[in-house]
């Protein structure tokens, strides 16, 4: 690797401004944030700078979305990276919110493909050092399908004749609802996403969901559904899985499968998108790479790592090998002789930049909602596209669909908690927000009730796969996952179709819920009154709210409110009493009785959510 004289005296210039500080504050002199699948590949190379300059660099694991949401957060608190790992439709985003900072390649900007210095380019400015870009290709069984078909209409005469064969259940599977998997079939057609400006950057103003060419894929889709040569429900897993075993001999994915599928021996050629009305099929091009944090203080040090480092074939070669992409770097792209590559390389030929615009994030959700409606053959293709599309249009112009529950009005809370809670996440565009991770939008933010002492609020969301946490009073200083941990990782939320979801958040416990992973289960009873409810057996206040804050399916609150007496309980569901438990677990069984000894007495119930069961503790 090139140890240039620049980048050893921006080294000891850097080392004598920061070791005072670095030193006070017990900080690397170079912070980096990765995914799990690119941090152990930086690791070495990191130790290797550090030993080789006599710098600390550390290479810190962070999930890959987690990075960008963290990022604005953690930055301005002086505790995030100076490097990040990103993808290049991020950038949008964190321009607009100044997490981000241009960064000049100079001369080695000649040693990247074009293509991927257009992918970080963003207002005719760079803002990342690419590693790697991708595309989605076709894959096929040679032994089940020996040529590419290409057009989309061979792909459903050949899906025919291998079910009506028994040769093979299905013929092309889809990644199910995903948007990002349909696009090279909706190009095809003549579909598109953005339209273009004058000067060829895609412009908001011009939804193409509900075009005449979207539409038309979407009606291919949906013709392969009504002929039984699609199922109703497929995710990614399904998908790979059928086609290892030979029970489908078609689809589209990308280079992160091909490890997998190696390793589980499966016979796949890769050929260009087939052809439409509109022509070939585009897929999305995509692309890593590192960006530079605004709020670094060692901006020099940053860029020398990077541009005299990470810049050679060596380091490229450690990301490669850790997970197979085509690299951006020309010096290493040109020493790759693979088959999979140069099959990618020739279906990204007729590619298209996935646009990063911020107005990107707008789409995702309403897009696969639109073609998850059709699979499942609840709406016709121009039913859901063009809903899609209005909610899209909606969302851009700042507006809020029908779907989102908008803001709410609650109780006054409590002077001494907090004024505002809200649920930012990427749950927040679906609900009607401008943007994801956004902690003051008005649209997800949860009521409080002071009969129940929580706040709360439901949202309904389209089918797909989401994250959040909760946020206090409208900033990132105070936020909590799910296990009410501060600062804590971000909430898993998966639906497979359009769901209201509850979310609940106590402060007092600062455990936050939402009812498709949780039970929302509270204990109503001839008690509640002595804890605060406005009356007794009253199944909606949820200071009777059992949680399972350690995630074990027991789900517990205990009290010292209730006087010395004899009581009776049993358990509610989702605040009402549609669903309840009683003695033994039984639905709708006899109440269970329990006595508290004296005044003070700890009363502690527990639910297990697998059995129905409550027990109750007194003293």
């Amino acid at each position: 690797m090139r140890k240039s004289f620049i980048l050893l005296s921006l080294v000891v210039m850097m080392i004598i401004s920061v070791s005072v500080n670095v030193a006070a504050q017990s900080r690397p002199d170079l912070l980096i944030w990765a995914d799990n699948t690119r941090a152990p590949a930086l690791a070495p190379l990191a130790e290797q700078f550090s030993n080789d300059f006599g710098v600390t660099v550390q290479v810190q694991e962070i999930g890959l979305g987690d990075i960008r949401a963290n990022l604005p957060v953690a930055g301005p608190a002086g505790e995030g990276p100076d490097i990040i790992v990103a993808v290049h439709d991020w950038i949008g985003e964190l321009v607009l919110n100044g997490s981000v900072v241009p960064i000049d390649l100079g001369d080695k900007a000649a040693e990247f493909s074009e293509a991927s210095l257009t992918l970080f380019t963003y207002n005719d400015q760079l803002y990342g050092m690419p590693y790697a870009v991708e595309n989605v290709a076709f894959f096929r069984n040679p032994e089940l399908v020996p040529d590419a078909p290409a057009t989309w209409d061979e792909v459903r005469t050949i899906s025919e004749a291998l079910r009506d064969a028994g040769t093979s259940e299905f013929g092309f599977l889809p990644q199910g609802s995903d948007s990002y998997h349909f696009f090279p079939i909706m190009s095809a057609f003549g579909g598109y996403v953005f339209g273009l400006d004058e000067n060829g950057n895609a412009n908001p103003n011009d939804v193409g969901i509900d075009s005449e060419g979207s539409i038309a894929g979407l009606e291919w889709l949906d013709g392969m559904v009504k002929a039984g040569l699609i199922p109703n429900s497929l995710d990614y897993d399904t998908m790979l899985s059928n086609f290892e075993t030979g029970k489908s001999a078609m689809m589209i994915t990308g280079p992160w499968a091909l490890n997998r599928l190696n390793q589980n021996g499966a016979v796949y050629t890769i050929s260009d998108i087939p052809a439409g009305p509109a022509g070939q099929g585009s897929p999305f091009i995509g692309g890593q790479g590192f960006m530079l944090s605004a709020y670094n203080n060692n901006q020099l040090l940053a860029e020398a790592f990077l541009l005299d480092f990470m810049a050679a074939v060596e380091p490229m070669q450690a990301l490669y090998d850790a997970d197979p992409r085509p690299p951006a770097y020309l010096p290493l792209r040109e020493t790759l002789e693979n088959a999979d590559l140069a099959a990618f390389d020739s279906a990204g030929k007729a590619g298209v930049p996935q646009p990063s615009i911020p107005q990107m994030a707008s789409v995702w959700g309403a897009w696969q909602s639109g073609i998850g409606f059709v699979i499942s053959q609840e709406l016709t293709p121009a039913e859901a596209f063009g809903n899609a599309a209005t909610q899209i249009r909606d969302l851009i112009a700042g507006k809020a669909p029908e779907v989102a529950a908008g803001p709410v009005t609650g109780d006054t809370p409590p002077a001494d908690g907090p004024q505002n809670v809200s649920i930012p996440g990427t749950v927040q565009v679906p609900a009607g927000c401008a943007g994801d991770w956004d902690p003051a939008c008005a649209n997800t933010q949860l009521a409080y009730s002071a009969n129940s002492d929580v706040w709360s609020n439901t949202f309904v969301l389209p089918a797909g796969d989401y994250e959040y946490k909760v946020a206090l009073n409208n900033g990132w200083d105070e936020n909590y996952g799910g296990m009410a941990d501060a600062g804590g990782p971000n909430v898993v939320l998966a639906l497979a179709e359009e769901t209201a979801v509850t979310f609940v958040y106590d402060n007092k416990t600062n455990w936050v819920a939402d009812s498709v992973n949780h039970v929302i289960a509270s204990v109503p009873g001839s008690y509640q009154a002595a804890i605060g409810c406005s009356a007794d057996w009253a199944p909606d206040c949820l200071r009777s709210w059992l949680q399972d804050v350690d995630g074990d399916g027991i789900y517990s609150f205990s009290t010292t409110a209730i006087p010395a007496g004899d009581y009776e309980a049993k358990v509610a569901i989702n605040q009402t009493w549609d669903e309840n438990y009683g003695e033994n677990g039984e639905s709708g069984g006899a109440n269970l009785k329990f006595t508290v000894p004296a005044d003070g007495t700890e009363v502690v119930f527990s639910y297990d959510a697998s059995t129905n069961i409550l027990t109750i503790t007194s003293g």
